[in-house]
C-alpha cells in the first residue's frame, strides 16, 4: 500500500464533503453481526480505506472474530458501490498493509468511469435492504432469481449455493437453537446486545432489537423465544431458499470476502424483490458446522448462511452510529 493512513493521520484529498456522505452512509447501511457495526472510514487523497474497529468484541459468538471480519466484508461490498455511483472506477484491495492489519481494504478511486444499470440498482437497494427475521410468505423463490443472486457472488471467489433437504436444515437449526438457548455465556453476551427501550434510540446507535421472530435461529433468549416443533419448522423452510456460503480457506480474508459476496447477493435480492437475512449461529456451533459439511459433501469451509423469500411486511430499520462516528477526524 503506498500510503498508510490512521484515524489521526488521514487527509481528506479529494472527496468533497458530499461524497464523504455517500462513502459513510453507504458503510453504516451495511449488515453486521448482533448488529455491532465494527468498522470505520479513512478517506486519504483518492482512496478510502475500511478499518476494522478493533474496540467491537463478540468473545463468545464470535471468538475468531469470522462474523466481525464478515461484517466488514458486507461493507466493503457497499463502499466499493458507492465509489461507483460517484462515477468512478473502482480498485479494491483486501488487507493491503501487514503493518496494519485493522485496515481491511482499501479502495482506490481510479479514472471516471460511469456506474452500470445493475450497480445503480444495487446501489438503490443499500438503503431499503432490511433484516426479515419472520417467517416468509407469498410466492417462493423462482429458480431464475435464485440463479440471478448466485451468480452475484461468482466473481468474488465464494460460492454460494441454495441448500435442499428442509428436513435436515430444520433438525440443524434446532439443535443450534436449543445449545444456543442453554449458553449462558452467550445469552450474557446476547443481552448486551439486546436494545430493551425501543421508545428511544440507544446512546451507541448499535446492538439488535428485543423483538425477533425467527424461531430457530441464533438470537434466540433462554425465556422469551419458544422453538415450534419440527412440522412448524419445516413448513416455514420450505417457503424460503437457504444459500450456503462456503470458502476455500478459513482465513480473515476469506471471511471478509464471504461478507463482501454475501451482501452482493442480498442486495441483488433486495433488486428482485425478495426480503432476506443473515444466519452465523448456527454455523458456530461446532457439531453443526461438522455435520453440515458431512451431510453435504461440503469441499469447502461454511461461513454463513442467506434466507430469501417473499414477505407484505417492511421490517423495520436497524439502529444506526452516526456517519460523523464512522469516519475519520476530519470529518466530524
Amino acid at each position: 500500500m503506498e500510503k498508510t493512513a490512521t484515524a489521526a493521520g488521514c487527509r481528506s484529498g479529494e472527496w468533497t464533503l458530499a461524497e464523504a456522505e455517500v462513502l459513510g452512509r453507504s458503510v453504516l447501511r451495511a449488515p453486521s453481526a448482533h448488529h455491532a457495526q465494527p468498522w470505520r472510514v479513512e478517506l486519504t487523497d483518492g482512496a478510502v480505506l475500511l478499518c476494522e474497529r478493533v474496540d467491537v468484541t463478540l468473545p463468545r459468538h464470535d471468538p475468531h472474530r469470522r462474523d466481525l471480519a464478515m461484517s466488514c466484508g458486507t461493507a466493503l461490498a457497499n463502499l466499493e458501490l458507492a465509489v461507483r455511483v460517484l462515477g468512478r472506477r473502482a480498485e479494491v484491495t483486501v488487507l493491503p498493509d501487514p503493518a496494519h492489519p485493522e485496515v481491511v481494504a482499501r479502495v482506490e478511486a481510479a479514472e471516471p468511469l460511469p456506474p452500470t444499470d445493475q450497480e445503480l440498482r444495487r446501489y438503490g437497494a443499500i438503503m431499503v435492504r432490511r433484516s426479515h427475521r419472520g417467517a416468509f410468505t407469498g410466492l417462493p423463490v423462482t429458480a431464475e432469481q435464485t440463479a440471478r443472486v448466485v451468480a452475484a457472488a461468482v466473481t468474488t471467489g465464494v460460492k454460494a449455493a441454495p441448500l435442499d433437504g428442509t428436513e435436515r436444515l430444520a433438525k440443524f437449526f434446532e439443535h443450534a437453537a436449543r445449545a444456543l438457548q442453554d449458553d449462558e455465556a452467550y445469552q450474557s453476551e446476547l443481552a448486551l446486545w439486546t436494545v430493551r427501550d425501543e421508545a428511544f434510540p440507544h446512546r451507541h446507535g448499535a446492538g439488535t432489537r428485543s423483538t425477533v421472530e425467527l424461531p430457530w435461529g441464533g438470537l434466540v433468549r433462554r425465556r422469551a423465544t419458544v422453538l415450534p416443533d419440527l412440522l412448524v419448522r419445516r413448513e416455514r423452510l420450505e417457503a424460503e431458499t437457504v444459500l450456503l456460503f462456503t470458502t476455500a480457506d478459513d482465513a480473515r480474508a476469506d471471511h471478509i470476502h464471504a461478507g463482501y459476496a454475501l451482501e452482493r447477493c442480498w442486495l441483488e435480492g433486495v433488486t428482485l424483490g425478495l426480503a432476506g437475512a443473515v444466519l452465523t449461529q448456527p454455523l458456530r456451533v461446532p457439531e453443526v458446522r461438522s455435520a453440515l459439511c458431512e451431510d453435504y459433501r461440503l469441499a469447502g469451509f461454511p461461513q454463513a448462511l442467506l434466507r430469501l423469500g417473499r414477505s407484505t411486511r417492511v421490517a423495520p430499520s436497524s439502529l444506526r452510529r452516526g456517519v460523523a462516528e464512522g469516519l475519520g477526524r476530519k470529518w466530524r
